[in-house]
């Protein structure tokens, strides 16, 4: 089992340097290394609780980005 502040720490490092503005949780794993799907999405839900993620749908799927980044991506 991964630490939660670190695995949140690399999450949120993620989130915010990542490519795409919003990452599936599987996008996550591939980066996080070797965590458990559950783990991630434990912290990643604990990281939205405390206002630095936020959830973004298109509609069909749930994805996660950092506060804000999601949606000003979009309007670009």
């Amino acid at each position: 089992m991964a630490d939660m502040e670190e695995l949140k720490a690399k999450i949120l490092d993620l989130c915010m340097t990542a490519v795409k503005p919003q990452l599936y949780l599987k996008d996550m794993q591939k980066k996080v290394g070797d965590v458990s799907p559950r783990e991630i999405k434990n912290a990643a839900n604990a990281l939205v609780k405390d206002g630095k993620l936020e959830y973004w749908s298109s509609g069909s799927s749930t994805m996660y980005a950092a506060k804000g980044r999601g949606q000003s991506e979009e309007k670009k």
